[in-house]
């Protein structure tokens, strides 16, 4: 069965997810802003849930067309074919947004997108009555500029939930960013990867997890795994399929290390949930005692900064000791991720490259440090 899909992620990862959907064998990728458009099968379906490092969910597109009154929505949503997805027992809740659009009420959107539903099914079925009882088949629906996009989701929790982080500490890095830094950074299974101000670890174990090609998704659960229509045999082959290309034996080392001692702590229980735990090392360390423990290196970590846990002041001084000891060598290379636009004049020198990204609604920079 061909399916059409959208990806919604991160502001900036567009392209990373476009790379990793074509090498999933995805067909017809297309990049927009905050999403992406791909198609493919049943088993896709569940590849992608299990093996995207980079993707926020998996949804299936039902419709896109533009509506400008409540009429044509509730019309054009009541064409579409529901019953291919959502069965007469299946639950099947609506949420959604609208921006810029002239069906500007959520709300009411949302009220109309599901009397149209349930009128299709009704039409479908021959009963009048849905006792929602069944697996949930979330619909979401985008409006934007006029355009509405009605999707099922296949994902269930965010997939930036990987199942290993059940406790964090303040303000820590989105998993799906931290693996598209991983990415941007071009970290290999043979490098060895350093974070300094290491929190509850997520720099250190999506980087692992990537290098390793290790899918991220493989200890969780997804929505769709419950849907009547899906063939169950795919989420076991998909399985299958990932643990057959993971790379073993490999000399990847990571060390992570951090000021706070329960950071510490939480980072070395949330590592020891993964079996590539055992090639990650976490102290507790002040920045300014940061220790090269091999010939070449990639760093990359997530400074606290003003709108997360340090003030203006003592995040510059922060700056400044990371330049002094993030110092210029050959076969070393630092990523930061920072909102602070004046990074570069208290770290002492411009990065080779910067990438615009989003860490959750804040634009951030990765300053980039590689030549």
């Amino acid at each position: 069965m061909k399916i059409n899909f959208v990806i919604p992620c991160l502001l900036g990862v567009e392209g990373l997810i476009a790379d990793e959907l074509r090498s999933l064998e995805a067909e017809n990728v297309a990049a927009d802003n905050g999403r992406v458009f791909f198609s493919g099968d049943e088993n896709l379906l569940a590849r992608v849930n299990i093996c995207s490092h980079f993707a926020e969910r998996v949804q299936i597109l039902v419709g896109r067309f533009y509506a400008h009154t409540f009429d044509e929505l509730f019309e054009k949503t009541k064409a579409l074919s529901w019953e291919e997805w959502i069965g007469a027992y299946d639950a099947f809740p609506v949420k959604g947004y609208s921006l810029k659009s002239d069906l500007f009420s959520v709300s009411d959107c949302q009220s109309i997108i599901k009397k149209a539903v349930v009128e299709c099914l009704k039409s479908k079925y021959g009963i009048s009555w849905f006792d929602e009882t069944g697996p949930v088949h979330q619909i979401q629906f985008s409006i934007m500029n006029n355009e509405a996009l009605l999707l099922i989701d296949t994902s269930g929790a965010g997939l930036h939930k990987r199942g290993y982080r059940l406790k964090q500490n303040g303000a820590p890095i989105k998993e799906t960013l931290a693996a598209a830094i991983a990415a941007l950074s071009k970290l290999k299974h043979y490098h060895t990867l350093y974070d300094p101000m290491c929190g509850s670890g997520t720099i250190l174990i999506e980087g692992a997890l990537y290098a390793h090609n290790i899918a991220p998704g493989l200890n969780r659960h997804f929505a769709a795994e419950r849907f009547d229509v899906l063939p169950q045999n795919i989420w076991s082959e998909e399985r299958e399929r990932a643990r057959s290309l993971e790379k073993v034996d490999t000399d990847f080392r990571g060390f992570g290390s951090d000021i706070d001692p329960e950071a510490v702590a939480l980072a070395k229980e949330n590592a020891a949930r993964l079996k590539i735990g055992e090639k990650l090392f976490f102290e507790k360390r002040d920045i300014k005692d940061f220790k090269k423990q091999s010939e070449r290196g990639t760093v990359i970590c997530n400074p606290p900064y003003g709108e997360r846990l340090l003030d203006l002041k003592a995040a510059e001084e922060l700056y400044r000791t990371m330049g002094k000891v993030f110092d210029k060598q050959h076969g070393w290379s630092y990523y930061v991720i920072t909102p602070d636009e004046e990074f570069e004049t208290c770290f002492g020198r411009k990065a080779d490259k910067r990438r615009k990204l989003y860490n959750g609604m804040i634009k951030c920079q990765l300053y980039m440090y590689f030549k």
